[in-house]
Parts: C-alpha cells; sequence; structure tokens
C-alpha cells in the first residue's frame, strides 16, 4: 500500500512569471527531475513562447518559542539550564536534523493532504527553447553521460530537443529542432512529444510525426484529434519501443513502427460511446490506462486488448492525466480538471490519498527518482551566531520564530509528483510504499 510522505508547495516568482499562457486542457506543460542528493527538484514550466526552470528547496517549517519561553519563566531552575544552553551556542554552530522517515504530512477535510511551504531556491529561462509559438508540452528523458535531454513543442508542432546537464543547467552540446512537415500552416492546436523515439502528435492535423533526432522517419495518421501518446514498455512484444498508443476521440489506437499495413496501426479499442479520452500511460508490467471525460479509469490488458478493470467515479470531473506508481503498479495517479489529484488502487477502486492544487492545473508529471539510500537525515539551517547576535536577534526570534528546512526524500522507492497551476503555485509531492 501507498502513503504520501509530503506535500510541498512553492510559487513561481512574478518577477520570472507573471500571468502563465492559458493552454490547453491536457496538462502536458512540466517536466520533473530530481537532482542528486535529493535535496531539490527542478520543475521545467512552459508558458507562452517560453520554457522555465523552478527549483523548489527544502520545506520551510516555522518554530515558535513562545510556548517554551513560558515554561522557562515559569521554573527557574530551566530558566537557567536554557541560559547555558544559549552560551554553548555561542560557542559553536548548531543544526537541526530531521528524520526523513517521519511523514510531513497534515490532512484537513475529506482525509485532503494540506501541503506545507517550500523554498525557490532557483529560476530562470531555458535559452535553448526559442520558440516563436506557445509552448503546448514539455518531456524530459534520461540521455548519456548523465545529461538529460528535454523536448519541447509548440502548437504548430515545432519541435526543440535540448541537451542538459545532470543538474538542468544548459551545457554546450548541439541542440536540434525540427519543423512540422507542412512548416506549420494552418491552426495551431494541442501537440504532445515523448521519447523512445520522438513522437510529436498534432491534435487538429490528426498526424503523428516520428524523428530520429532531427531526421523525420514517418509520419501516422489518426482517424480523431489525437489527445495523447506513449511509448509503452510491454513485456509480450519484442522491441517494445516501436510500439505507440495514442488515445483519439473516444478510441484508444496501438502503432507499431515496424509495419506498414493499414499505416502502422494494429489496434484500436473503443470506449464509451461520446466520451473523449484525454489522459493515458502505461505501466512496466505493460497495462495501460487511459482515461477523460467518463470520469473512469479503464485498464487494458495488451496481450487480448480488452477491459481488465474500470475505476469508475475516480475524479469529480474530466481526467486529464495519468500515471502509473513505478514501486506499485497495482496503484495509480489521477489528475483532473477539478483541482485534485487521486492516488489510488485500480484494483479494488479505492482512493489512498489526495491533494488538491489552488486553481487549475497546467501541467502534471510523475517521476520515481533511482537513488540508493532508503532514507537519511536532512540537516536544517541552525541558528549558530554569536552571544551578541543572539541578544540582538531574540526580540525578532520570539515573535516570528525560525524556520527549520527538510530536503526531498531520498529513496530508492518512492514516487516523486509535480503539479502546476495557473495561479503560479507548484505542488511537489512524494509517496512511498507504506511497512
Amino acid at each position: 500500500m501507498l502513503e504520501a510522505k509530503s506535500l510541498r508547495k512553492a510559487a513561481v516568482p512574478p518577477s520570472l512569471l507573471g500571468n502563465p499562457s492559458p493552454g490547453n486542457i491536457q496538462a502536458t506543460r512540466l517536466a520533473l527531475h530530481v537532482n542528486d542528493g535529493g535535496s531539490s527538484c527542478s520543475v521545467y514550466i512552459a508558458s507562452g513562447c517560453s520554457v522555465y526552470k523552478i527549483e523548489v528547496g527544502a520545506v520551510l517549517l516555522s518554530v515558535s518559542f513562545v510556548a517554551l519561553l513560558c515554561c522557562f519563566f515559569e521554573e527557574f531552575c530551566y530558566l537557567v539550564e536554557w541560559i547555558l544552553q544559549v552560551v554553548s551556542w555561542a560557542i559553536s554552530p548548531v543544526s537541526y536534523s530531521i528524520s526523513m522517515e517521519d511523514s510531513i504530512i497534515t490532512t484537513g477535510k475529506e482525509s485532503l493532504l494540506i501541503p506545507v511551504n517550500a523554498e525557490v531556491k532557483h529560476s530562470s529561462i531555458v535559452d535553448r527553447c526559442p520558440h516563436r509559438s506557445e509552448v503546448q508540452s514539455v518531456a524530459l528523458t534520461q540521455g548519456d553521460d548523465n545529461c538529460l535531454i528535454m523536448g519541447s513543442v509548440d502548437c504548430y508542432g515545432h519541435l526543440i530537443v535540448s541537451w542538459l546537464d545532470a543538474l538542468g543547467s544548459d551545457i554546450d552540446r548541439v541542440s536540434y529542432s525540427v519543423l512540422p512537415r507542412d512548416c506549420g500552416i494552418g491552426e495551431g492546436s494541442w501537440a504532445g512529444v515523448c521519447f523512445s523515439p520522438v513522437a510529436v502528435a498534432r491534435s487538429f492535423c490528426k498526424s503523428i510525426d516520428i524523428y530520429d533526432q532531427d531526421i523525420h522517419i514517418r509520419s501516422l495518421h489518426t482517424l480523431w484529434y489525437p489527445a495523447s501518446l506513449t511509448f509503452f514498455s510491454n513485456p509480450y512484444y519484442e522491441g517494445c519501443p516501436s510500439v505507440l498508443a495514442v488515445t483519439e476521440g473516444s478510441q484508444l489506437s496501438v502503432w507499431d513502427l515496424r509495419t506498414n499495413q493499414n499505416g502502422g496501426c494494429v489496434q484500436r479499442v473503443c470506449g464509451s460511446v461520446g466520451d473523449l479520452m484525454y489522459a493515458l500511460c502505461s505501466s512496466p508490467s505493460g497495462a495501460i490506462a487511459a482515461g477523460g471525460t467518463d470520469r473512469a479509469v479503464t485498464i487494458y490488458d495488451p496481450r487480448r486488448w480488452s477491459a481488465v478493470s474500470r475505476w469508475v467515479n475516480c475524479s469529480k470531473y474530466e481526467i486529464t492525466g495519468l500515471a502509473f506508481s513505478t514501486i506499485n503498479s497495482d496503484y495509480i495517479y489521477v489528475q483532473g480538471v477539478g483541482y485534485e489529484v487521486t492516488c489510488g488502487a485500480w484494483k479494488e477502486s479505492k482512493r489512498t490519498f489526495s491533494f488538491r492544487g489552488d486553481s487549475n492545473w497546467l501541467g502534471f508529471s510523475k517521476l520515481s527518482p533511482a537513488v540508493q539510500q532508503s532514507h537519511h537525515n536532512i540537516a536544517g539551517a541552525g541558528y549558530g551566531m554569536t552571544f551578541l547576535g543572539w541578544i540582538v536577534g531574540f526580540h525578532a526570534i520570539w515573535l516570528e520564530g525560525f524556520q527549520i528546512s527538510v530536503g526531498f526524500l531520498e529513496c530508492s522507492n518512492a514516487d516523486v509528483l509535480a503539479g502546476w497551476c495557473d495561479s503560479g503555485s507548484i505542488f511537489v509531492a512524494d509517496a512511498v510504499e507504506q511497512h
């Protein structure tokens, strides 16, 4: 069973991005990367013609001395002990340590998780994404030499692929861009991108273009407007990176890049009549999940291409984002239009935990970080100061307290997911297997 370990909330600096562009109903304008050591994570968001990098750091926990000092004043002996402790602080710095084995979670009404504030350590514009139209999708994948590969596509299908280092900074390597086959003629629409290899979907054009770096390989033509796409890992297929799943209208279509028969389409699965599919994801075991306006998640078995399970009413409104848990594929994350993100067991149709954003979601993504340690202690910001500095700053500490920083959970069995709202808030949550 999964359990949430933390939920953090940070704000995009208004000086960097004031009012984000509205985008489309699909929340595909966010990509997530957890930095080495788990001390922070880099969130890439797209607004307008630019891609921005927001580095979300530690949690800020406010601690007040008021109640503690009242107890000290009640008993003089404890007051003397406290003064001696202050003198010891003047001699040596102090750091506060919080074990990440304990959950940083509080719940509110209907068991919704309540976020705690986190700091934005750094924010900037990614220089290697010079789009001329509104960016619709951003995706990240792991490259060679510990590099990250970021792909972004705008509403006309213009693709830009950039190399980033392990810390998410631009590096001096060749980036490439590919213009759409029709040179962007016509009306702009939602466009999606995924890797292994690179595939770009264009909604209004009803087409999916496959690229090998900047070389166009082939085009796939859908019957309806594509809304999401992914290359899925299927243990029942050999050469599984060549199998692409696409949601189009009320259908789930499967495309094999190794064949030309029927234009490459090898399977079509019809969903609920009249209900559009907006979201799609695959699990390491090969199962495929799809959801949309029917507010239900349907799990398909790729061996028979039939529905094996259906989680009805898992979202109050249309489903626009799905992601299987990497540590337990029996659980799935559901993101809907109604500000809410839910984690639950799809076999039992049982909700585990959920949290809400403060406005419409513009981006949603999940990442399972591969790190070695199962847990560690994070050192916070301590108050090591001289005795004179303590006296000067005592009044401010009495009124406002001080802050302790808590980093991200560094765990080999952890799911990390992030969402970005049009209010400028970024939510980052991590979940682990309950023991």
